[in-house]
């Protein structure tokens, strides 16, 4: 049989989540020999994903939980669309290009279908109706792929308690991210200085950061109240919020909200940035008080940049850091142990310092990107060759 450039597409909901999280798998398998293609809903970042040499498809996927109609329409859209490619692999990201993906895919008749959990739509707080219906719909989904990914492992245990995968499927690879990029010796001291005095910020001021969708299940209103009280002790510290908005969802935020607290003097907005591997080198602490994670990358990336995190003590963000060791935990919903946690930190620079060292290590041991993309490439040849017509079959004869 004669060989040839085999096709993957990749299917996602938005673009940041291919500029931010997925532009290293895009480039490792171009550079690997495979055609690669990507559908995701229209946005500004996708002609930067087209300069990669990989072939967008703009399909919209709403990311609403119910939208039953505008849904049924994007299935539709992707069944005719791989039915057209003939492409050898489809992999999807994140619930809802999940579900319709894997769907279409099957559909399709794609020979490899592999989907990624970053997260789930239930966790420990989700009503139990509402958990149950969730659970259904990934078990559906799940009964169209041929593998499904977990970045998180406690989201791989989640699933094997809940029978939500078949028994061989399911595969823990964790997370990663580009640890020499996200590594605070590219950064000299003068280099931070001039980049705090572009922000506005003055030399010596402490600064807060966290980098995150503004939407409320990141655990804005939280920070905000908890920062209210650090000015209490700490009057000159600067919050640095970097983040886009994100109108589609209905918890979302506006940057007016911070009235509330009456601290706009000290609050900057950066929104959606391209170089936040500079930003962190600024901050002194980093913090993601968020609701639920799958495996946050602000957090590995934080700790890669030898910045001391508070999170929250939710799935995916209590697995991204080792609690009093590379970070702190507090309780979800809580702004008073969150101030607490902060002072804390501002209070004691050496032992944020030491937090955050050993945060640097952890990401070299364990948050490197290359090994993620080994396995992903492992997994995908081992079903290639499953799926190859030339593989001999045993016969059911008897």
């Amino acid at each position: 049989m004669k060989n040839h450039k085999k096709k993957i597409c990749f299917v996602v909901a938005i673009d940041i989540t291919l500029k931010f999280l997925l532009i290293s798998e895009l480039k490792f398998f171009k550079d690997k020999g495979y055609e690669v293609f990507v559908v995701c809903s229209p946005g500004k970042w996708l002609e930067d994903i087209k300069k990669e040499g990989v072939e967008i498809k703009e399909i919209t996927i709403k990311r609403k939980t119910f939208t039953p109609f505008s849904d049924l329409i994007s299935l539709f859209k992707l069944f005719f669309y791989f039915r057209k490619e003939k492409f050898d692999i489809v992999l999807t990201f994140t619930p809802k290009p999940g579900l319709l993906g894997q769907l279409a895919a099957k559909m399709a008749g794609v020979p490899i279908i592999i989907n990624t959990i970053f997260g789930f739509y239930f966790h420990e707080s989700t009503l139990h109706l509402r958990k149950r219906f969730f659970i259904f719909i990934e078990k559906v989904a799940a009964k169209c792929s041929d593998a499904v990914f977990f970045r998180n492992k406690e989201d791989f245990e989640t699933a094997k308690k809940e029978n939500i995968i078949e028994n061989g499927k399911a595969e823990y690879i964790g997370d990663g991210i580009d640890i020499a990029k996200f590594n605070i010796a590219r950064f000299s001291e003068k280099f931070v200085s001039e980049k705090k005095k572009t922000l506005g910020i003055n030399l010596g001021v402490p600064v807060i950061g966290i980098v995150a969708r503004l939407v409320k299940e990141k655990g804005y209103i939280e920070l905000f109240e908890a920062f209210k009280k650090v000015l209490e002790k700490f009057p000159t510290t600067i919050l640095l919020v970097i983040g886009p908005a994100d109108l589609q969802k209905k918890d979302s935020l506006n940057t007016g909200v911070i009235k509330n607290f009456g601290i706009e003097k000290n609050t900057v907005f950066l929104g959606e940035r391209t170089d936040v591997d500079e930003l962190y080198s600024v901050m002194d602490i980093f913090v993601l008080p968020s609701y639920r994670e799958g495996f946050p990358h602000s957090v590995m990336e934080a700790s890669a940049t030898t910045c001391p995190v508070i999170t929250t003590d939710v799935r995916g963000c209590r697995n991204a850091i080792e609690p009093n060791i590379t970070g702190i935990l507090v309780p979800l919903k809580n702004s008073e142990e969150l101030a607490k946690a902060i002072i804390y930190l501002l209070s004691n620079p050496e032992i944020a310092k030491k937090i955050g060292e050993a945060g640097r290590k952890k990401a070299e041991k364990e948050f490197d990107k290359n090994i993620l993309l080994q396995k992903m490439e492992e997994k995908i040849k081992e079903l290639s060759v499953r799926c190859s017509p030339d593989v001999q079959r045993p016969s059911r004869l008897k």
